[in-house]
């Protein structure tokens, strides 16, 4: 595998997560997740965990995506449909890019192809919560049409420090 500075510059490609992804998102998960400041997960699941969680997601046909430089996972979109049957029209969306690929507009690319996915398994509704100090990601959402819906105060707590989250929905029968 290679490092994210090995490939800094090379094409990014957004594909559909096969098992061949696992290793390499699992690796982006836990990298993002370390940072301590955009996921409320502080580390990634075992890899065995996370292989469960991404090859029951694809028999699912939830959507999950990956961005990959060369053999490497730069970052990830998911959405994992809601289980109760009165909520199955809803999906709850996750993603991360690890910082050496940030800024660069692949954030925006992900949302789409995973989007373009529950648009294709019936969703309606795409929820989202992120952190209220997180603005880039607030900013990147409601360009993509997701609404403010809520904030709930004091959400998580990380390190000591309080954070906010912000509730987010896109209806994508609008």
């Amino acid at each position: 595998m290679e490092t994210a500075n090995q490939d800094i510059s090379g094409q990014v490609e957004i594909v559909a997560t096969t098992a061949h992804h696992i290793q390499g998102f699992h690796k982006a998960l836990d990298a993002v997740a370390k940072e301590r400041r955009y996921l409320t997960m502080l580390e990634a699941f075992p890899l065995p965990e996370t292989r469960e969680f991404v090859l029951k997601m694809i028999q699912q046909g939830n959507p999950h995506v990956v961005a990959t430089a060369g053999n490497l996972v730069v970052g990830w979109c998911d959405i994992s449909r809601h289980f109760f049957p009165a909520h199955a029209h809803r999906g709850t969306l996750a993603m991360g890019i690890i910082p050496a690929y940030r800024g660069r507009g692949i954030g925006n690319r992900l949302i789409a192809a995973a989007l373009d996915q529950a648009r294709k398994a019936a969703f309606i509704r795409i929820e989202l919560s992120v952190h209220a100090d997180n603005l880039p990601a607030i900013g990147l959402y409601e360009k993509i049409g997701f609404v403010r819906e809520g904030v709930q105060r004091r959400s998580v707590l990380i390190d000591g420090r309080f954070i906010d989250t912000v509730n987010m929905a896109l209806m994508l029968d609008e």
